[in-house]
């Protein structure tokens, strides 16, 4: 597995795999939480390449199969987006993606949200020392958990 930077905003091919591989990751989450009203799920290729995030893909023979995405709130590096093909989920490409995120905050605080429902993502970020700060309904009904590392 090859983690890189990468452009959506400047590269469609790019934009479009990473479309391709978000559409698939958060319709498991969807499946997971009951819920499909998870917006990057329903988001446009222009939205996603006018998103305001830093992008790290993580690429097998040059594909890419996951993907994670971060911006700067204050002094916490906050996680917009952690995608992964349900074609490689359990091999370890959401742990790379998210100790690559960490290794970018260094000592500042990093943290991210996930459906409350959503346990194999509420695993991860448990396994790499996020700490649940609380739930929080989002919209009637979606429940989210929000986690911070140190």
């Amino acid at each position: 597995m090859n983690l890189r930077v990468i452009d959506p905003s400047a590269d469609d091919g790019v934009a479009r795999a990473l479309l391709a591989v978000q559409r698939t990751a958060y319709a498991v989450e969807a499946e997971l939480v009951a819920d499909d009203r998870i917006p990057p799920l329903w988001e446009s290729l222009e939205e996603l390449r006018h998103a305001p995030l830093v992008w790290v893909g993580a690429f097998w023979d040059e594909r890419l199969v996951g993907a994670v995405g971060w911006s700067w709130e204050g002094e916490a590096l906050d996680v917009g987006r952690l995608v992964v093909s349900p074609a490689v989920h359990r091999r370890g490409v959401g742990s790379a993606l998210v100790r690559q995120v960490l290794a970018h905050a260094g000592a500042r605080p990093t943290v991210v949200s996930t459906g409350r429902d959503n346990r194999p993502a509420r695993a991860l970020y448990e396994r790499l020392s996020f700490q649940r700060v609380n739930e929080v309904e989002v919209i009637p009904g979606l429940w989210v958990t929000n986690y911070r590392h140190a």
